[in-house]
């Protein structure tokens, strides 16, 4: 097997470690340089050569498709994922693409929370091939843990996913890495080097497992310039529109709707190497659109006047959105201008199955029993919410989200010309 080196950038001596192609065969390489501060050891902090980039993402917008289906946050549940799958007739018993013509939107966050991450990656990836073969697509949208995952915020990563990228070989890597680290630290500061505690090497390989290194060669490009995960996300979009529907994994608030998707999408690549709040912008913005949840009834709420402008801003009759857990279930608000669809499949959030369904003739919520028409007026959520409880008459955390489900409803309302004249004016339209 080939060995890869990791190399301590700095104007000194450049040690090398031998680095062993992971379980999923690749080969993951970096140049990093340490600067150590004499602070607590999470506090150590990786000071790395970055320069931005701005992919092209491919097209933001197509009409003309016959049937769409939108799934939402995945966090890392494969069985969850490929149930989903299963349930919209997009996948076969073998897992490989059955649903001919149909756009599959993945709305993003497929990382964090769940061990699963690298087994859903690789067959996306292969599913995006056999659909495209078929005449499908599937499209993959950056959520906020994409790009938590790539910067490096692993606080949501779940023990698994580093395991996942693990082989016979990570214990000496992650030895070899700490001998570099350890000796480069001592050359840089040998005064704060000497007050390290005794058990500071154990305290290191115990906050990073085996795999951990190989995790980031995958998903940043400051550990290896070939990551393929990295170049994965760099190459999918912040949003899309499909016939009349614009799918974005948080939302889009008046901060941005002035914005392209073409825009948001150059915005959000060329932050992905960032490390400061600044750099990193449109990635960590509460109002950008991984993080916004004003669409999803979380304050600030958007109003009826600022739906309408970003409708009108996108030329679109719907948004669909993730980022923000319904429970166990597809939630229209809006009078169905604005539909959730994160309904919970990672198992950190109950592990239901759902998925939105767009045919000619309407909109329509999926189940692993059977699917239902979303309501075209807030007035038919009653009717809606019982036809999905008798769908999980045993789903106790169902039945209970959907007990909210008028009561926490945006209704449309009517916007007050001042209201509208302002949001046109925030997404760039004359008022």
């Amino acid at each position: 097997m080939t060995a890869e080196k990791i190399t301590t950038a700095t104007h000194r001596s450049q040690p090398e470690i031998d680095a062993r192609a992971s379980k999923s065969r690749r080969k993951y390489a970096g140049s990093v340089r340490w600067k150590w501060q004499p602070v607590s050891l999470s506090l150590i902090l990786l000071t790395l050569t970055a320069c931005a980039i701005a992919s092209d993402a491919g097209d933001y917008r197509f009409s003309g498709v016959e049937r769409i289906v939108a799934v939402g946050d995945i966090h890392g549940n494969w069985d969850g994922y490929i149930a989903t799958l299963r349930a919209a007739g997009l996948v076969d018993r073998r897992n490989r693409w059955s649903g001919g013509r149909t756009h599959l939107v993945q709305i993003g966050d497929i990382p964090g929370r769940g061990p699963d991450t690298l087994q859903v990656l690789e067959h996306m990836q292969r599913l995006k091939r056999q659909a495209k073969r078929d005449g499908g697509r599937l499209h993959h949208l950056i959520g906020n843990h994409e790009a938590m995952n790539v910067f490096g915020d692993l606080r949501y990563a779940d023990p698994g996913e580093f395991a996942a990228f693990a082989d016979r070989d990570s214990d000496r890597l992650r030895e070899r890495y700490l001998d570099a680290l350890m000796e480069r630290m001592e050359s840089q500061d040998p005064e704060a080097f000497k007050t390290l505690p005794d058990d500071f090497r154990e305290d290191w390989l115990a906050e990073h497992p085996e795999g951990w290194l190989e995790h980031r060669f995958a998903w940043s490009r400051l550990w290896d310039e070939d990551a393929e995960i990295y170049e994965w996300v760099a190459s999918s979009p912040i949003a899309v529109k499909i016939n009349d529907v614009v799918f974005v994994h948080g939302g889009i608030s008046t901060d941005f709707c002035s914005e392209s998707f073409e825009s948001l999408t150059r915005q959000a690549h060329n932050a992905l190497d960032g490390r400061t709040t600044d750099e990193l912008g449109i990635l960590v913005d509460p109002m950008g659109p991984l993080w916004y949840r004003g669409l999803s009834g979380i304050e600030p709420r958007a109003s009826a006047a600022v739906v309408e402008a970003i409708l009108d801003r996108y030329d679109a009759e719907h948004i669909v959105v993730g980022h923000t857990p319904t429970g166990g279930y597809i939630h229209p608000r809006y009078g169905n201008r604005v539909v959730q669809i994160d309904v919970g499949i990672s198992k950190a959030y109950g592990g239901h199955l759902g998925y939105l369904e767009i045919l000619p003739d309407g909109l329509y919520a999926g189940y692993a029993n059977g699917r239902v028409p979303l309501p075209e007026t807030a007035e038919g959520l009653d009717d809606y919410a019982q036809a999905v409880a008798e769908l999980h008459p045993d789903n106790e955390a169902v039945l209970n989200a959907l007990e909210d489900l008028d009561a926490n409803a945006i209704r449309p309302g009517v916007a007050d010309e001042a209201a509208r004249s302002e949001a046109r004016v925030s997404c760039g339209i004359s008022p």
